[in-house]
């Protein structure tokens, strides 16, 4: 994610009303001080995502779901970072600062750049489709009407070395920037040439809709690889991105599912037959960032393979990479597809009713997760179920806490016998019965308690007395309270949205997100008084903390006289504040 200065972000949210941002896609109704929802990133019934205009965030209470307008705009509207900061300066008349030193603004200019020639790459292969009868009857054989061909810009590269060369590469410079891209290949006597040639061409669109690369398809079996893609080049990860998904977000105001396929073609019979939610991974197995990506756009996702054995370990190569990702909500399955054919066979034959039949028999990820593993074993025998044990347990531990890693857990204990039990789950005990629930002040730590209220109201922080010197206490969550303390003292007009926008993407975000949902009791002066409380029993206890290791070291060997006078003002201290 782009770095932009903290004062920035901070004025930029402090200027946005997160509650008319949200209004106006998702329609919301007031409720006490918060207004409330059916949530948009998952299905129910009754409203439980709400709005807090003072805090300035977000909260679904049933799938977890959270965050700031920022990241509403990113999981709503499916934007990245710095679009979804663009779009919120616009609405408040502030400008996004750009990095102003030369090499920065080279960067931009180069990849500005590089955008046109692919752009003009993308404009050429089109144009050449249009004279090329060989290549329109290749695509009217599979049935890709002249809608779909202009809806994925698909064009065709000609036969021979040279002809995207001879049209745009009229300048070394522009030879060099062609070749950057991926356009061009060298052979071993230094002799360039374009790299696509005789190939049906699909434009790869990043998530802004701008051409960063190409998929070329042979039209006869025997002409060499049946796709060739574009190498991987500043703009170009083909780990990170997914062929269709601008089409996608393009034909659907809100997507339902995704479903992933293995070829452009597939892709593109689906769309043409009405399935207009099917992405493809680029020539390489289903990453953990595609995963991402995939569960960012759409709650559930369903993998498309082969039925033979290649078709299978495509599958758990998915499984494997969407297993940490499996939050609360989310839903995976796995459609393994007859010998011989593929989606686009298969919509064809069957028409889309059929194949969208197909996908609802699809096998849930947790199924194919135990029957993969128990795959050649005998769970029959202790053996096996050991055996079992082992190999699952270890990818379990990968799945966010929720009750679906819990219930995970607890089928694994169905099958085996190991670790079985009656007790509550421990997300569901961690829980909160009901919106408005106050986490009773007992079963708070003192460092939990002054997180809590610091979300509540971060100005508070100001009002402390005294330096809250409690760095040195060997306490969970000490580091990150101080954080949040020095956050506040060098932003004091930070809003609760601001302060859970610094830790976003980091381990702690989802309990900070918990915790500032939570509805506290009393007000703001009793929020202050407890705040204060808290840090004086933190520092009587990093007191306590001191004395007990000097005297432990007392016992086993003896004070040097540094010691000793240390011990003798730490009593007199304590002695004064009791």
């Amino acid at each position: 994610m782009a770095r932009l200065p903290d004062a920035f972000i901070d004025d930029l949210l402090a200027r946005t009303d997160i509650v008319e941002v949200i209004n106006t896609r998702v329609p919301l109704k007031r409720k006490g001080k918060e207004y409330e929802a059916r949530c948009p990133f998952h299905d129910e019934r009754s409203p439980s995502f709400y709005v807090s205009p003072t805090k300035q965030f977000y909260h679904c209470f049933g799938c977890g779901a959270h965050g700031t307008a920022i990241s509403f705009l990113m999981n709503y509207d499916r934007l990245e970072f710095l679009d979804a900061v663009d779009e919120l300066a616009k609405r408040v008349g502030m400008e996004v600062p750009r990095e102003n030193n030369p090499r920065s603004q080279q960067q931009q200019d180069d990849s500005r750049d590089q955008y046109s020639a692919l752009d003009a790459a993308s404009r050429f292969f089109q144009k050449q489709l249009e004279g090329n009868d060989k290549a329109r009857a290749y695509l009217d054989s599979r049935g890709v009407d002249a809608d779909t061909r202009a809806r994925f810009s698909i064009g065709y590269a000609p036969d021979g070395y040279s002809a995207l060369k001879d049209a745009l590469g009229k300048d070394e410079r522009r030879m060099k920037l062609l070749d950057r891209v991926g356009l061009f290949s060298k052979n071993d006597r230094g002799h360039v040439y374009d790299k696509f040639r005789d190939r049906v061409m699909f434009p790869i669109f990043d998530r802004r809709g701008r051409v960063i690369a190409f998929g070329g398809r042979v039209m006869q079996k025997d002409d060499g690889p049946k796709y060739l893609n574009s190498p991987e080049t500043a703009l170009f990860h083909k780990g990170r991105e997914l062929y269709g998904l601008w089409q996608v977000r393009q034909a659907n105001q809100k997507i339902e599912r995704l479903i992933v396929v293995e070829g452009y073609m597939d892709v593109v019979s689906l769309f043409q037959f009405g399935v207009t939610q099917a992405v493809a991974t680029l020539g390489t197995a289903t990453t953990p960032d595609h995963a991402e990506l995939l569960f960012r756009n759409a709650p559930d996702v369903y993998f498309c393979f082969d039925g033979d054995n290649a078709g299978r370990k495509a599958g758990w190569k998915a499984l494997e990479s969407v297993l940490p990702r499996m939050k609360d909500g989310r839903q995976a399955f796995f459609l393994f597809l007859p010998d011989g054919e593929d989606p686009d066979t298969i919509v064809r034959k069957e028409g889309a009713e059929a194949f969208d039949a197909r996908l609802k028999q699809g096998t849930p990820l947790s199924q194919f997760f135990f029957d993969e593993l128990s795959r050649e074993i005998n769970l029959g025998t202790l053996d096996g179920k050991a055996r079992l044990a082992e190999r699952a347990r270890p990818m379990l531990a990968q799945i966010p806490d929720g009750a679906f890693g819990d219930l995970m857990k607890q089928e694994l204990a169905r099958l085996t016998g190991i670790g079985a039990n009656n007790s509550v789950p421990a997300s569901a005990a961690a829980r909160p019965a009901a919106r408005g629930n106050v986490m009773p002040v007992q079963k708070r730590s003192l460092v939990r308690a002054a997180i809590a209220i610091l979300l509540q109201q971060p100005s508070l922080a100001m009002n402390l007395h005294g330096h809250h010197a409690i760095g040195g206490l060997r306490l969970p969550g000490i580091e990150l309270l101080l954080e949040l303390l020095q956050l506040v003292e060098q932003r004091p007009d930070i809003s609760t949205g601001a302060l859970l926008e610094h830790f976003n993407e980091r381990e702690e975000q989802a309990a900070l997100h918990k915790l500032a949902a939570i509805a506290l009791p009393g007000d703001e002066a009793s929020w202050g008084q407890e705040l204060q409380d808290a840090i004086n029993q933190l520092e009587k206890q990093l007191l306590q903390q001191r004395l007990d290791e000097l005297q432990a070291k007392q016992r086993q060997q003896g004070l040097d006289e540094a010691d000793k006078y240390e011990l003798r003002e730490l009593l007199k201290t304590r002695a004064t504040l009791r």
